[in-house]
């Protein structure tokens, strides 16, 4: 035990097993996210299972509405557990017995060194500025002498000499000084089990192959080594994904755009394939692939194309390829989606804005700019009008309307080819460029100077209510028109 490799070739014939394993402390961050895609993908590109495991060990920090969150985030990215999850708080009693067999093989040990000694200890170390290392006198001490009505710990009896690689998936060989590991706590004085513990208990019980997760627990993996060795235990494949950082590199926070999952759906209007597509090419790559697929995912992903290096949240780069996710996307769906983003959505037309989905998402880069870019579809007379689109509708441009709504007015036909015939020919019978009667005209249907084009928004709002808002604008008095 004193030294060795961990290089997982115990593991390389059994069927891969991965899992993603959160604390229900907050909601589902992208950091984590992305964690579970790399573990799904590399379950699924190797025909293997993809586990879920609810680390709840912190009672006082771990909620319902945390747990929530995390099914529902995963759920959205289509990322749920293959089997039903397994809640780490509630195999305690099996964590507590691990650390009863390792006592009784002598791995483990009752460790009666009291608070204050432990902080005397750590401050000589300091003062003598030397690394604090766990050195008790209760590793070899003879079990009669153990006090009667002390409480104590139990500690690993962790390797003093030799040294442990791990042949790391992603950050390659890694080698630590068995000495740098202390006798770290396995079971606090109530008797209750420490995450160390129980992460590799529930690892080794769930069957799991690969551990693949942030780099942050790399330190982890050495101490969690010397358990599944005292134990006996096949040793998983490490992969230590380099955590995520910001735009300018420093460490990802909410200035970044770095926030729960579902804010990325609620609050931003992102859709899912989006971010699966964005987190997957955060640390990995497949040449220049930069849309990839669910399928082509699968088929390509593996652990060594992950980057060595932190990589860097772009939320201007995550909206840019939610347009074209947008572009991609069924309209129907689009439309429900956007429906309860529009103000009074109730009263809207959810046919309406299916049909209007072509002219609108080619413009979008959100669900959010989508629900703004279809508003004027359902928008009540009196119209309400931006600065801008006062500023075009000048006396002669009221006068110009007034004339379209006459023209259109007698317009035998409603269509695309119909409408841009008839204002082309007024145009030129004016002398003027299309966009000198686009711009009132659009000014007028939509209130705003930017939207689809102008024969398209003519015939998403019809003929009756197209005249309507251009007659508003002109002067015309209601009901004036056929």
């Amino acid at each position: 035990m004193a030294s060795g490799s961990a290089s997982g070739e115990a593991t390389a014939a059994r069927p891969v097993v991965t899992r993603f394993a959160p604390s229900p402390t907050g909601y589902l961050h992208i950091g984590g996210a992305r964690t579970a895609l790399f573990n799904w993908l590399y379950a699924r590109h190797h025909g293997g299972t993809y586990l879920l495991r609810i680390e709840d060990t912190d009672r006082a920090r771990s909620t319902e509405p945390a747990i929530d969150a995390i099914f529902d985030g995963l759920s959205w990215l289509g990322l749920e557990g293959d089997e039903a999850p397994v809640f780490q708080f509630a195999r305690s009693d099996r964590h507590a017995q691990v650390a009863a067999q390792m006592l009784e093989s002598g791995h483990a040990y009752r460790c009666y060194l009291t608070q204050e000694e432990l902080a005397a200890r750590r401050q000589k170390a300091q003062d003598e500025r030397r690394p604090f290392r766990i050195d008790s006198e209760w590793r070899d001490a003879d079990p009669s002498t153990w006090p009667a009505d002390q409480s104590y710990v139990v500690r690993v009896k962790a390797p003093r000499d030799g040294e442990t690689t791990i042949e790391d998936l992603v950050q390659g060989p890694v080698t630590v000084k068995n000495e740098e590991i202390d006798d770290f706590v396995i079971l606090r004085s109530d008797g209750t089990p420490v995450y160390m513990l129980a992460v590799v208990v529930d690892d080794n019980d769930m069957g799991v192959t690969h551990v693949l997760r942030g780099d942050d627990h790399l330190n982890n993996a050495f101490r969690q080594l010397v358990v599944i060795r005292a134990m006996g235990w096949d040793v998983p494949v490490y992969g230590h994904v380099p955590l995520i950082h910001g735009a300018d590199g420093a460490k990802l926070s909410k200035r970044h755009g770095a926030l729960g999952v579902d804010a990325y759906r609620d609050e931003l209007g992102i859709l899912p394939e989006a971010v699966f597509n964005y987190l997957l090419r955060l640390g990995w790559g497949h040449g220049d692939e930069e849309i990839i697929s669910r399928d082509q995912a699968i088929e390509w992903f593996d652990m060594v194309a992950v980057g060595k290096s932190a990589s860097r949240f772009d939320l201007a780069k995550l909206h840019n390829l939610n347009g074209h996710y947008l572009r991609e996307a069924d309209d129907a769906r689009l439309a429900g989606l956007v429906l309860p983003r529009l103000s009074g959505g109730g009263q809207a037309d959810a046919a309406l804005l299916e049909r209007a989905m072509p002219v609108l998402k080619v413009r979008a880069k959100d669900l959010n700019e989508l629900a703004e870019g279809a508003a004027f579809l359902f928008a009540e007379r009196p119209l309400a009008l931006s600065e801008k689109a006062v500023g075009l509708l000048t006396d002669e441009a009221r006068s110009r309307l007034g004339a379209m709504h006459e023209r259109l007015s007698n317009a035998s036909e409603w269509t695309l080819e119909a409408l841009e015939s008839s204002l082309k020919a007024m145009a030129e019978d004016l002398g003027v460029g299309l966009g000198k009667l686009a711009q009132p005209l659009r000014a007028a249907l939509t209130g705003q100077t930017t939207s689809p084009g102008i024969f398209d928004v003519l015939v998403l709002l019809g003929r009756e209510e197209s005249l309507a808002r251009i007659g508003a604008q002109a002067g015309v008095p209601a009901g004036s028109h056929a």
